[in-house]
């Protein structure tokens, strides 16, 4: 489920969290309306969470630099580990076997910047942590203007943007940069500096399960909700809809009957998700509903998209809240395409 759009987000390159209060509120209020059953929404109690503690978090998550694996994807989860009674941090080794991938090795950046070859910075990662693609190889080279088109993207239809890019599995380097940037390399050549590792290491994931207290001492079916927690400075795109999982966590805990388990996945993109599935097969027969929470802090309405087959119980339910209720809007699911 997300707002406005599912998929891309873009930040502006220097602002802080593009989120509004209001907006990141009114989405708390409408996921705990869509995740709670029928029979527990009588139950529910008045949320404890103010929009000051929703944006206090995105403010807080924003500025770390996160990707699949690393020191910041690490950082998150610990921030989320200090606020959430249960949460479990789990590392897998790289190179482990999930299913029919691999967890790959870790990554972690200490600076990348463009210079012109008098020493003048033009480009930095410091500055904006957008600047270079994720998984870059380190490069320490002087090349000519030519070579480094090879490696450099931007967006030509917002030229004040700096898009977000990723070489996960194919290794090698480059920089996103503004359009407007973009025009002012007009050198022959340039120095490049990246200072990656890139090794064996660790993915990690968070999770907590919230059980059911009713009927007490039985197994209870779940409703599993995925966080995805990779993404650098987007506030959108996913720093939302960790604040909101938070305090939707917090809130589920203080209901004092539910029917049915809550197990939330702080995990990195599709990789998290695989490696997740490959470690608890025995877990899936009790998951009765699966929701993404996705780019939930812009004012758009709310969009929900469909399971793949679109017939799933969890399909109804989101659509006569999503259209009815809150004038939001269905769309079909689709895999994910990197445009």
């Amino acid at each position: 489920m997300g707002r406005d759009r599912p998929g891309w987000g873009h930040e502006r390159s220097g602002k802080g969290p593009g989120t509004g209060q209001w907006s990141l509120y009114a989405a708390l209020e409408n996921a705990r309306a869509l995740y709670f059953s029928p029979s527990e929404e009588r139950h529910v109690p008045d949320m404890e969470t103010s929009p000051e503690i929703l944006y206090r978090h995105v403010e807080n998550i924003f500025p770390v630099f996160r990707s699949i694996t690393g020191r910041g994807i690490r950082q998150t989860l610990e921030y989320i580990f200090d606020l959430t009674e249960g949460f479990e941090i789990h590392h897998v080794a790289s190179g482990t076997r999930v299913l029919d991938w691999t967890v790959p090795d870790e990554w972690n950046v200490n600076g990348a910047t463009i210079r012109r070859t008098n020493g003048e910075v033009v480009i930095d990662w410091a500055r904006c942590n957008l600047h270079l693609v994720h998984y870059s190889i380190p490069v320490c080279a002087r090349v000519s203007r030519g070579e480094l088109e090879k490696h450099l993207h931007w967006l030509p239809d917002q030229p004040e943007l700096i898009p977000y890019r990723t070489s996960y599995y194919n290794h090698d380097w480059g920089f996103c940069l503004s359009a407007k940037q973009h025009a002012q390399l007009t050198d022959e050549e340039y120095d490049i500096d990246i200072r990656t590792e890139l090794g064996p290491g660790h993915l990690s994931y968070g999770e907590v399960l919230i059980p059911a207290t009713h009927p007490p001492g039985e197994k209870a079916d779940e409703v599993l909700f995925s966080v995805h927690c990779c993404h650098p400075s987007l506030a959108n795109d996913n720093a939302s809809s960790i604040a909101i999982a938070i305090e939707l966590i917090r809130n589920l805990r203080n209901m004092p009957c539910r029917h049915l388990s809550y197990r939330f996945l702080f995990i990195p993109g599709t990789i998290g998700s695989i490696t997740w599935l490959a470690r608890n097969r025995h877990t899936l027969r009790h998951i009765r509903h699966g929701l993404v929470m996705s780019c939930l802090g812009d004012d758009g309405s709310p969009t929900y998209k469909q399971s793949r087959q679109g017939d799933a119980a969890i399909d109804r339910y989101a659509a006569y809240l999503v259209e009815t209720r809150w004038g939001g809007k269905v769309v079909p699911f689709e895999p994910y395409t990197n445009r």
